[in-house]
């Protein structure tokens, strides 16, 4: 009998890593995420994560504002400042994981849902990177730096008024809701790209004109850019072509609404970004596509809007990008 238990305890160690495996690998993707997060708790999030690593600590800041969420039901309306830092004294003082904190306040499910959500939103936007500027119109990379890393998507210094309707109705083509957030302009304002990536889709869309669309190196997040510039949409870009956070991609326009290419039908010109979520490679344009919300999220970035320089050429570059760690280019 002592055998056969002994026995049993000895595979159950060798098989448990395997099957802890198939249960991740199981794990069922996100169907939907309401990210109510507002800019100042994302900005106390983020200082909050920067000070800990500065002090040779790990405070995750995803996992700050997870725990946040599952002890007000995902809600950020009653926020207020200094709630997140009060969270991680008592996480430090009490010597336990912020996990541990949800559970005593909230609910511990609801705390690793809200941890994949933001996560899902949010990982590329703040971690280790090198700020690239340009001197004699060569590359100067800069010394390796932890914080923000995500750029505001119009240029520095250019005009915009930001007009939130996400989930308003539209009709052209078909009834359908408004997924993006519309950042109006002047027509020819170059835009940057918000997070570095892949270039996924490039070309004309009857309901965005010409339009860009990349995915994060993790591929967790798809960025929509339309209603670019007639003739002259975008920089120089091709499908799979690496881009950086903060370079310029394109230029602000009012195309789109048309079966035909090139045409001008949108009213006032602006700029569409929508940020999408991938949980699983069937979601990205399937019927179960998850679109947030970027009105906060606009806030936060404006912290890091880059300038852009005329080129000889004529067109704009940024006068400076955010090289992540995680960029094939480093």
């Amino acid at each position: 009998m002592k055998k056969t238990l002994a026995l049993f305890f000895v595979l159950l160690a060798l098989f448990f890593p395997v099957f802890s495996v198939f249960a991740q690998a199981e794990e069922k993707p996100i169907r939907w995420v309401d990210f109510t997060v507002t800019a100042q708790a994302l900005q106390e999030a983020a200082s909050l994560d920067i000070a800990a690593h500065e002090a040779g600590e790990s405070l995750s800041w995803t996992e700050l504002l997870a725990c946040y969420a599952a002890m007000h039901g995902g809600s950020f309306a009653a926020y207020r400042p200094g709630a997140l830092r009060s969270l991680a004294e008592k996480a430090e003082t009490k010597r336990c994981p912020l996990s541990d904190i949800a559970q005593s306040g909230g609910s511990e499910k609801l705390y690793l849902y809200y941890c994949r959500a933001y996560d899902a939103v949010l990982s590329g936007m703040l971690g280790e990177y090198r700020a690239v500027t340009f001197e004699n119109g060569k590359e100067v990379m800069g010394e390796k730096q932890y914080g923000v890393c995500a750029a505001a998507p119009i240029a520095k210094g250019y005009s915009v008024t930001e007009y939130n309707d996400f989930g308003t109705a539209r009709s052209y083509g078909y009834r359908r809701r408004h997924l993006g957030h519309d950042m109006l302009g002047s027509v020819g304002t170059p835009i940057c790209a918000v997070e570095g990536g892949y270039v996924e889709a490039l070309g004309w869309n009857q309901y965005g004109g010409w339009r860009i669309g990349i995915r994060s190196f993790d591929g967790k997040r798809y960025y929509y850019y339309a209603h670019l510039r007639k003739d002259a949409p975008y920089e120089d870009l091709y499908p799979g072509k690496i881009v950086n956070a903060g370079e310029v991609i394109g230029y602000l326009g009012m195309t789109g609404y048309s079966a035909k290419e090139n045409v001008n039908n949108i009213d006032i010109p602006h700029l569409h970004i929508g940020l999408e979520l991938i949980f699983a490679p069937e979601q990205k344009d399937g019927y179960c596509q998850i679109w947030i919300s970027l009105d906060e999220l606009s806030r936060f970035w404006a912290q890091n809007a880059i300038a852009a320089e005329k080129t000889p050429q004529g067109t704009r570059r940024a006068a400076s990008y955010f090289l992540r760690a995680d960029s094939p280019q480093q």
